[in-house]
């Protein structure tokens, strides 16, 4: 893709953006889900403190380095910063929608 083609600029954005929702939407069924299974041990058992806050951490920071690979502007490769329905990167300029 070259660096001026916006229609190629646009589409990769889209599947970044929704690759970014996926990501988003799975880290935080992780988060609930486990945030549940401690306030209801009899679903799977007592787990330990430890064990829950490993599984709470773990998918958040592997979200927040997907993101910070993931969340990048097509053209410039520069991050885009926290709004996900953006149309145009703040760095270079280029049209994402």
């Amino acid at each position: 893709m070259r660096k001026n083609d916006a229609n190629g600029i646009a589409k990769e954005f889209r599947k970044r953006q929704t690759r970014q929702i996926v990501a988003a939407a799975a880290a935080l069924f992780v988060v609930l889900f486990v945030a549940v299974v401690h306030k209801r041990p009899d679903l799977f058992g007592e787990l330990s403190s430890g064990n829950l806050f490993a599984a709470q951490v773990i998918p958040i920071a592997a979200f927040i380095g997907y993101t910070a690979m993931n969340w990048r502007c097509p053209s410039c490769g520069k991050y885009l910063g926290s709004d996900i329905y953006r149309s145009v990167c703040k760095k270079c300029g280029a049209r994402l929608r």
